[in-house]
């Protein structure tokens, strides 16, 4: 009778089952992660959400979720979702830096091939990475100033004025690597921003960036012309 009873009562919940359109679903296991594994597993998970929603428009909870952990695990390594931004930010200069770096290597260090090669490839990361390039500059003033942050885009520059001081050297230029980093960098971010926002496509949308950058960059690694004396 206990069996008889046993059954029907399977039967009987599996028909109220099979009528309400639910199938059984096993609660989703949380994932369990090594030493270090959930730190880069938060950082994965918010700059997927930053790609695919803005880094605006989305909670830390939602992280979690997406790392299938619980929404009290990140505070073993982070304070806030802004300390993760943060993160994502400074390893985007990292990013930056190391593309440059390849292309320097293929090119040869302090030529012009390098400084267009390193021109093109950042528009090509504001492309390809649109998110986290907004997050890196200045989408939220703040974030821009957290010290990892202004640290990393710090040196990512610098390795650009380093490679333009190489280049005045090889041949002989006169003129401040400073200005002239800033001139460069002025032109590429400006191209980089105008393609990510589509702009080009509405005004010239036949235009060749890369080819844009290879005609720009030698008048803009020239010395700026000497101011002359006004007369007394």
């Amino acid at each position: 009778m206990l069996t008889i009873g046993t059954t029907m009562t399977k039967r009987k919940a599996a028909k109220v089952q099979k009528q309400a359109g639910r199938a059984p679903r096993a609660a989703p296991a949380r994932a369990h992660y090594h030493h270090g594994g959930l730190r880069e597993a938060l950082i994965g998970a918010t700059r997927q959400l930053v790609m695919e929603r803005g880094a605006e428009n989305f909670t830390l909870a939602d992280a979690c979720r997406l790392a299938g952990v619980t929404t009290a695990a990140p505070y073993r390594h982070f304070r806030s979702k802004q300390e993760i931004l943060a993160e994502i930010a400074s390893r985007g200069f990292d990013e930056l830096k190391a593309e440059a770096m390849a292309v320097i290597a293929a090119k040869g260090a302090g030529t012009l091939e390098a400084l267009v090669a390193m021109g093109q490839a950042y528009v090509a990361f504001a492309v390809r990475e649109t998110a986290v390039f907004r997050l890196m500059f200045g989408q939220d003033p703040a974030l821009k100033m957290a010290e990892d942050v202004a640290g990393t885009g710090h040196d990512c520059f610098a390795h650009l004025i380093e490679q333009i001081t190489l280049y005045c050297r090889k041949n002989r230029v006169r003129g401040d690597a400073l200005e002239i980093a800033l001139r460069l960098w002025t032109f590429v971010h400006g191209a980089a921003s105008l393609s990510i926002d589509k702009d080009y496509l509405e005004i010239a949308p036949q235009l060749d960036v890369n080819r844009l950058i290879a005609n720009a960059t030698p008048g803009l690694l020239a010395p700026a012309p000497r101011r002359s004396k006004a007369r007394q």
